[in-house]
């Protein structure tokens, strides 16, 4: 097992956001910014910003990692960057005091409804409804997932009631 197996969470989550060099199995070496190390197989997502404005993602198994070491650090805006990858492109279009007023909205209106609902997230972005379902920016109907397909579509249609009720 190598090292970079042997390693914890925590400390994996030490090279995010910052630019590494990855040395995997038969001599592969990669180079890119660590978006995330997922916590069970320890495969590493790289992203590489291109001259063209476009980007570069590269998934690295887990199991083939042998060294991991930092470039550089990463500023704000390559965090930002990152950060917006898989954002969804609607939210492109919304400030983020407008997604706010979107999210406390919804959120106020589902209570009122007597529909449980909480914030989570490190940024507190999403809504998640009966522990069931959750809701991402710019929360609207299509940005509802849940793995109960019935509560989906249900809570999808009270969405967009609302929204077609609220313009």
């Amino acid at each position: 097992m190598s090292e970079w197996m042997k390693k914890s969470p925590l400390e994996w989550e030490d090279y995010v956001y910052k630019e590494v060099r990855v040395m995997a199995s038969e001599k592969k070496e990669y180079k890119g910014w660590l978006l995330t190390t997922d916590p069970v197989s320890a495969n590493i997502v790289l992203v590489n910003f291109l001259e063209d404005g476009s980007l570069s993602v590269t998934g690295i198994m887990g199991h083939c990692v042998q060294t991991v070491e930092t470039v550089r650090e990463g500023d704000h805006t390559v965090r930002e960057k990152l950060v917006h990858v898989f954002t969804s492109g609607d939210c492109k279009g919304h400030s983020p005091e407008d997604l706010e007023k979107r999210k406390d909205n919804l959120k106020k209106w589902l209570e009122k409804n007597h529909i449980p609902v909480t914030e989570q997230g490190d940024a507190q972005r999403t809504l998640c409804v009966a522990g069931v379902l959750t809701i991402d920016p710019p929360y609207a109907p299509e940005n509802c997932s849940s793995s109960n397909e019935i509560i989906l579509s249900r809570v999808q249609d009270l969405i967009q009631g609302h929204l077609s009720a609220s313009q």
